[in-house]
């Protein structure tokens, strides 16, 4: 059976993080499907229409959620981008195996020929750490992390933080989407955008701004074929796949918006999927790995 996507846990601020292990252990032999068949109503959310991006292109719909708490400026020019019509018609121009998924403008270095910004900005000061904020929990994974001293969840996003200073970092796990950029930090901002599709290329926290991850649709990008130019570029552009539109779920009437809900993290139900993926129970597994990895626990959506 295939499972939806998943991920996300807490903590309150100026506490020590509680690891998913602290949770008491059930008597039951909990399976991840057993723990989201049983779960509640309660044990959901429904995203913001204001945070959600609908990517409609031929192969059908993408829904990204934003995380104004990761990058606050990228996610305000993203919509600013996104109301003016920035990306209707522009295009996916890159699809790399193992690595991400890119759309913008083709013509975005031809200054006679890029598409112009009416009302959004072109270049924003990279957004790579921020301080855990006020009201809002982490909770940390158990199992430790190769990139940085302590991996989790925020408000449902990834998460690197390192306890001394409380400074946190969103991680390159698998759907997350970020804005591309050139050499300079402050030469991304919205208009050209990635998705993660496969290894989590963690080399790139703190390297490249992070802002949202898809909840929906995710199959429909990886089965696109990659790019035969250097680093996955389409080379020619009949290669590249039209983007019909952008839209934020808000802008869209009611029968047109996605009907999504994500299985919150500050629930039981959530730290036993978690304690479910660590040791899986499931007839199948003859060894359980007693482990997990952050970029390995996909956030359940349906």
């Amino acid at each position: 059976m295939k499972l939806p996507l998943l991920a996300a846990l807490v903590v309150a601020l100026g506490q020590p993080a509680i690891s998913v292990s602290a949770a008491e252990p059930s008597t039951n032999l909990l399976t991840a499907a057993s723990v989201l068949a049983s779960s509640q109503g309660s044990d959901w959310r429904k995203p913001d229409p204001e945070n959600l991006l609908c990517l409609d292109f031929g192969k059908g719909r993408v829904v990204i959620e934003l995380a104004p708490i990761l990058a606050p400026r990228h996610v305000a020019n993203v919509r600013a981008l996104v109301r003016e019509g920035y990306f209707n018609g522009l295009a996916i121009v890159r699809v790399q195996e193992n690595y991400v998924v890119q759309w913008g403008d083709p013509d975005a270095e031809n200054p006679d020929k890029a598409r112009p910004i009416r009302t959004a900005q072109r270049h924003l000061p990279a957004e790579l750490e921020f301080r855990l904020p006020n009201g809002i929990p982490f909770q940390a994974l158990p199992d430790g992390d190769v990139y940085a001293p302590e991996v989790g969840f925020l408000n449902g996003f990834p998460v690197a933080r390192d306890p001394k200073t409380d400074l946190c970092w969103p991680i390159h796990s698998y759907g997350m989407v970020g804005a591309g950029r050139d050499n300079a930090l402050d030469s991304g901002g919205g208009t050209e955008l990635y998705v993660v599709s496969g290894q989590a290329p963690r080399h790139l926290d703190r390297n490249v701004t992070l802002f949202g991850r898809v909840i929906q649709g995710m199959e429909l990008l990886t089965v696109l074929p990659r790019g035969t130019a250097p680093m996955g570029f389409y080379a020619k552009a009949e290669e590249r796949i039209a983007i019909r539109s952008i839209r934020l779920a808000s802008d869209l009437p009611e029968t047109g918006r996605p009907r999504l809900e994500i299985l919150r993290t500050d629930t039981p139900a959530f730290r036993n999927w978690v304690e479910a993926r660590r040791h899986r129970r499931e007839e199948w597994f003859h060894r359980a790995a007693g482990k997990i990895d952050i970029s390995n626990l996909p956030i359940p959506t349906r």
